[in-house]
């Protein structure tokens, strides 16, 4: 019954800039984790609106190849609904970098103010530009000046728990240009160890008049219906919980229907996809980094976990695989979230 109100809420058309989506529940733009072979994995179950890629440097960009790339990758016929994460610490490589990802064709750019994390944060990129909100405006100017496509951007409350200081900088956004707001209401030093406030995300859905996208703590579809009836926001993004469960957009709004085995074909069907895209070593580590938010379905989760990621190869991987569903482990309801790096 969740699911079908959920579904309602979400299969409606929003129109960002000049494109029109039909289905407003999206991947959250991620570091390390929304990479090319976890985007086929979610599209091979469909229901989402758009997808992102994983943090694409600016500065690289303007020269990657995607061939050789391990982020700046994509297939061909996912463009139409992929949105280009980029970082960067200042507008002239941002405005650069988004020139190529529309040169590219991709359907639009995403800009990170909200990655959290030292090494990126160190660089001036991410969530410290948060501390200069001037300098913020001004790579927002800079990217809607440069291109044509949409431009998203996802921010957290700040650096300190002040609601106002994000609705401020949502304000910002949207008059240096941007097109959609992806917001985690929680500020930048926070780890995830209190629950997201999503009363914040209703004050800057109020405080702008483009899309906003909520996110932070999406486990159920109960939880996707919560989130829109008390803050209003026209979209949800859902970040963690799509690397645990690829099929979740499906199961939200197709009315899918997980089977008994779902976990273990998903988790070999995974394996199978990193070979096609990166050579066994690399996929071995993006394997890997999946491994965490995959074993948290498990009621023994943190057990699975260690078997997983002692593996050297991905035909370890793959007897490993076999060898854990033997004996049909436990699975629960809601995630272990203690296992969500």
């Amino acid at each position: 019954m969740k699911n079908n109100k959920l579904s309602q809420y979400l299969l409606k058309d929003l129109t960002i800039k000049d494109k029109t989506i039909h289905n407003t529940i999206v991947l959250a733009p991620m570091a390390g984790l929304g990479h090319v072979a976890l985007r086929q994995l979610i599209s091979e179950f469909g229901g989402f609106g758009l997808l992102f890629t994983g943090m694409c440097s600016a500065k690289a960009v303007p020269n990657e190849n995607p061939d050789i790339s391990q982020v700046f990758k994509w297939q061909e016929k996912e463009l139409k609904y992929l949105v280009c994460q980029i970082f960067g610490p200042d507008p002239e490589s941002m405005a650069k970098a988004a020139m190529r990802i529309e040169k590219e064709g991709f359907f639009g750019v995403d800009l990170n103010f909200g990655c959290s994390v030292a090494a990126i944060c160190k660089k001036g990129c991410g969530a410290a530009l948060l501390k200069s909100p001037d300098l913020s405006s001004k790579i927002v100017t800079a990217v809607r000046e440069s291109v044509s496509i949409p431009v998203f951007v996802k921010f957290r409350t700040g650096w300190d728990n002040n609601p106002w200081f994000a609705v401020d900088m949502a304000k910002r956004f949207e008059d240096a240009g941007a097109d959609a707001l992806t917001f985690h209401p929680r500020v930048a030093p926070d780890r995830r160890n209190r629950p997201p406030q999503w009363d914040i995300i209703k004050l800057v859905r109020q405080a702008v008049n483009i899309p906003v996208f909520g996110n932070g703590n999406l486990f159920e579809a109960e939880d996707g219906v919560k989130m829109i009836e008390q803050t209003s926001c026209q979209g949800l993004s859902v970040g963690r919980m799509a690397v645990a469960r690829p099929w979740l957009f499906a199961q939200w709004t197709k009315e899918f229907s997980p089977g008994k085995d779902i976990f273990f074909t998903s988790a070999m069907r995974m394996t199978k996809i990193l070979l096609d895209h990166y050579n066994d070593r690399f996929a071995v580590k993006l394997f890997k980094k999946f491994s965490p938010y995959f074993c948290a379905n498990f009621k023994f989760g943190h057990q699975i976990l260690k078997k997983l990621i002692r593996a050297q190869t991905m035909d370890d991987i793959r007897n490993n695989l076999d060898s854990i569903f033997e004996s049909n482990p436990k699975t629960l309801l809601r995630p272990n979230q203690n296992l969500f790096l």
